[in-house]
């Protein structure tokens, strides 16, 4: 299964070890499923953990060391094109884009923006949905 996490799914996973974010970093780590990541994504994914107010919960170069480590086993593809208007905030457009041409089975967000689109393709699911859709272990 190919899944496209975003941003905000991740940095909760680093910065909580419990809850649903966590389950599914965890589940990747055992490789139940595969995430697809861009340069976009990884971008954005340190633009924001570098930000000051993520130091009480999470060091910079632990945050650092996070990014790398997706960059290194994530599956990493080519930024796609963003049409304008896949969902109403325009930075999210990309994520949606990255989905659909990376052929991933979901989008996982924590984005009302994003989760409250009627019938996107692929689908977009909550950390909890996916979770409860991920096939176990065994």
């Amino acid at each position: 299964m190919r899944v496209v996490l975003d941003p905000n799914v991740l940095i909760s996973a680093l910065i909580s070890p419990q809850g649903p974010a966590a389950e599914i970093l965890a589940a990747w780590v055992v490789e139940r499923f595969e995430i697809v990541v861009s340069e976009k994504l990884l971008a954005e994914l340190d633009d924001v953990l570098a930000r000051p107010k993520f130091r009480r919960w999470v060091a910079e170069s632990d945050s650092l060391q996070f990014v790398a480590v997706l960059a290194q086993s994530a599956t990493v593809v080519g930024d796609p094109p963003a049409p304008a208007g896949l969902s109403p905030d325009p930075d999210d457009d990309y994520l949606i884009a990255l989905a659909e041409t990376a052929g991933a089975d979901c989008l996982v967000s924590g984005d009302r923006h994003l989760t409250e689109l009627v019938d996107p393709s692929p689908p977009i699911l909550t950390p909890r949905e996916f979770l409860d859709t991920l096939p176990h272990a065994g």
